[in-house]
C-alpha cells in the first residue's frame, strides 16, 4: 500500500474478531510508533501491550467512551515519560505522532484500530495509572483498540479546499 493511500483510506474501526494478533504485527505496530516526530527527538514515548482480556476491559470501565475495546483482542497504551519531556505539550504532540504512526501501521496491516484518549482528562488519568502500577512520571495519553476488523468502512472524502489559506487568513 502507498504511503498516501493509507493515510486517505484508513478509518476508525470499532468492530473486531476475536482473531489474535501476531507477536510480529504488534512489533511492527510499535517500531512504527517509535518513528514518529517529537520534540527535540526526545522520544518520551512508552508502550503498555494489553492482550488479557482482563486488562482490556478494565479501559472501558474506566473511560466509558471506550466500549468498543470490550471486542478488541489487544489494546496498547501510550505513555508519555515526564522525565524525557517536561514540556507537557511537547509530550502530548509526540505521543500523538506515535499514536498516529501506530494507527496507519495497523490500517497498513489489514487491521483494524480506534484511537481512545486519555489524556486530558484527570480522573481517566489518575485511573489508568493506578490499575496498571504506572510510575508517578508515565503520563498515559492515548489507548489504540486493534483487532482483525469485523466491519467494512468506505473511505471518504475530506479534503476541503476552502479550509486552505495562502500566506494569511
Amino acid at each position: 500500500m502507498e504511503t498516501l493511500q493509507t493515510i486517505q483510506t484508513r478509518r476508525s474501526i470499532k468492530k473486531y474478531t476475536s482473531e489474535r494478533i501476531s507477536v510480529n504485527k504488534i512489533e511492527a505496530i510499535l517500531k512504527a510508533a517509535m518513528y514518529a516526530p517529537s520534540a527535540r527527538n526526545y522520544q518520551p514515548w512508552h508502550f503498555i501491550v494489553l492482550e488479557e482480556r482482563r486488562d482490556i476491559d478494565q479501559i472501558s470501565k474506566i473511560n466509558t467512551h471506550a466500549e468498543m475495546m470490550l471486542q478488541a483482542p489487544l489494546v496498547i497504551i501510550i505513555c508519555g515519560d515526564t522525565k524525557l519531556e517536561t514540556n507537557i505539550e511537547n509530550l502530548v504532540m509526540g505521543c500523538s505522532a506515535a499514536t498516529q504512526n501506530a494507527l496507519l501501521a495497523i490500517h497498513e496491516l489489514g487491521l483494524g484500530g480506534i484511537w481512545v484518549s486519555i489524556y486530558p482528562m484527570k480522573d481517566i488519568v489518575d485511573e489508568v495509572k493506578k490499575f496498571y502500577g504506572l510510575p508517578e512520571n508515565i503520563l498515559p495519553i492515548s489507548a489504540i483498540a486493534i483487532g482483525v476488523p469485523n466491519e467494512i468502512k468506505e473511505s471518504e472524502d475530506r479534503f476541503h479546499k476552502e479550509k486552505i489559506h495562502y500566506h494569511r487568513w
